[in-house]
């Protein structure tokens, strides 16, 4: 019953985009915030989220069914904490449209809507940035500052169960790019994909090098062992004639 209130009857067997509960919301957010995929990488297809939710789901009924009542009530929190990520996306979203790109009172009320949704949680971990939350995008704020909003989630991400990473940054397909200062913050999650690269980067060179050094190794003990028999690769010889003529 859990995956049915998730998932609603209109996704369909592949996730099809045509529902109206959680699961299609996690697949919108997504696009706008470059978590889709299994890696959460990408701009299309299912989000992240929901591949890990299902696994989740799946963990959580074995758990349920073998008597293992102490895990599913962990897999149950989890999950509870990864259903908040298209809340805090949807939050930062309309915070930036209604401070940067003239919202109205449609991305106002979306504003307010998504924050309330998250507000409770985020007052359990740190009231101070729950208060900034509301003041920014409570109905009849009057201003919406983006980074404030923006610094206030990310404090909280940790106590929350969540990362960077899971959030992402707000992404402008026209250009290809994040938009300014919505890019995803920075922590274990985000640096990994980074400290991977250079490793795969650091690994490919130190072999290149590694086989040059080897070959070169190899040629001089040959000419070595050509030179102890007698029969040097470059006779002097042939060097001097070259010269004279």
């Amino acid at each position: 019953e859990g995956v049915c209130f998730y998932t609603g009857s209109l996704e369909g067997q592949d996730g099809a985009p045509s529902g109206y509960l959680l699961h299609q919301l996690a697949d919108k957010r997504s696009l706008d915030f470059k978590t889709g995929g299994p890696d959460g990488t990408d701009v299309d297809g299912q989000s992240k989220l929901n591949y890990d939710l299902m696994d989740e789901f799946a963990l959580g009924n074995y758990q349920l069914q073998s008597g293992n009542c102490p895990s599913a009530r962990k897999t149950k929190e989890r999950i509870a904490q990864l259903m908040y990520i298209p809340m805090i996306q949807g939050s930062l979203r309309y915070a930036y449209k209604v401070d940067k790109l003239q919202g109205g009172e449609k991305e106002k009320a979306e504003g307010a809507a998504f924050a309330a949704a998250v507000l409770p949680r985020v007052h359990a971990a740190n009231s101070d940035a729950a208060s900034k939350i509301y003041n920014n995008l409570r109905v009849g704020a009057s201003s919406t500052n983006h980074q404030e909003v923006k610094a206030a989630f990310e404090s909280v991400y940790s106590q929350l169960g969540l990362t960077c990473a899971d959030i992402g940054g707000l992404w402008n397909e026209a250009t290809n790019s994040y938009y300014p200062g919505m890019g995803p913050c920075t922590d274990a999650s985000t640096t990994k994909v980074v400290t991977e690269t250079n490793s795969t980067l650091a690994i490919a060179l130190g072999t290149t090098f590694g086989v040059l050094f080897a070959l070169a190794l190899i040629a001089v003990l040959y000419m070595r062992s050509r030179e102890k028999k007698g029969a040097p690769v470059f006779k002097t010889e042939m060097v001097q004639n070259s010269a004279s003529t």
